[in-house]
């Protein structure tokens, strides 16, 4: 199971349990950064790509491989990053159980002295879906494909990307759907949400947008006025919703 931690938005204080994204190592073992519980999360302000990548160690085999630095948006828009221990710090011993003595053959068991974690239920959607299988973003076409993955998953069909980006700023489209997706280390603006609605309400298309960094206030309220989903990404590929016209996409799909 993967690791998680609580996870506090300094913006706007609402609490979060995140999840750590699991990788496949190449000896074949599950990999997940190392979260640091103690750590307070931090709001992206800036992204360079160096900094979105952090060394993770193998448990069974050793290797160290970069993996994306594992980031939560919270619903005010606010991209976090959460903090990993780094490779370097040794990891925290977990105790031994005490080996039980021949002379005490009824004595209680070693696991009736730890307790069971129990974990948090996870929260129901209206629509039963299979789990979505995002694709790591390390470029800003692998950002594209992920969102195309992700509108697939809500159930829009036919999605395509063109070769070449238009004018327009239109990244994806499909049957009554037009999306865009920003890759920047900017927030989005009013003018690019403003801008997505246009080409949307040209060809009667619902518009979806897709951001990297988070929005601008001021784009967050058109948005809503508008009832356009705002998405945020994190370079796992994994979109999160940022507002009510998003959470009801993904709670009813297409």
């Amino acid at each position: 199971m993967a690791e998680t931690v609580p996870v506090r938005c300094p913006s706007c204080r609402r609490d979060h349990l995140y999840a750590a994204q699991v990788y496949p190592c190449p000896c074949g073992a599950p990999v997940t950064p190392p979260l640091l519980r103690a750590a307070p999360a931090e709001p992206i302000t800036h992204r360079t790509w160096t900094d979105d990548w952090v060394t993770v160690r193998c448990r069974e085999c050793g290797r160290q491989d970069q993996w994306p630095q594992p980031e939560l948006g919270c619903l005010c828009g606010t991209v976090l990053r959460i903090p990993v221990r780094p490779v370097s710090a040794p990891a925290p011993a977990a105790p031994a159980p005490a080996s039980p003595g021949p002379a005490a053959p009824d004595s209680t068991p070693p696991l009736a002295a730890r307790p069971s974690r129990i974990p948090l239920p996870h929260t129901a959607t209206a629509v039963a879906r299979p789990s979505f299988r995002p694709v790591t973003i390390r470029t800003a076409r692998d950002a594209v494909t992920a969102a195309a993955l992700y509108l697939k998953w809500l159930g829009f069909r036919d999605v395509v990307q063109p070769e070449v980006r238009p004018s327009s700023g239109i990244d994806l489209r499909g049957p009554g759907l037009v999306a865009q997706v920003d890759p920047s280390t900017r927030p989005a603006t009013l003018r690019d949400v403003e801008c997505l609605w246009l080409n949307g309400l040209t060809i009667s298309a619902s518009s979806v947008f897709f951001s990297l960094a988070g929005y601008a206030d001021d784009a967050r309220s058109r948005a809503d006025d508008l009832g356009i989903p705002l998405f945020v990404m994190d370079l796992t590929g994994s979109p999160q919703p940022v507002n009510g016209p998003a959470d009801e996409l993904v709670s009813t799909g297409v």
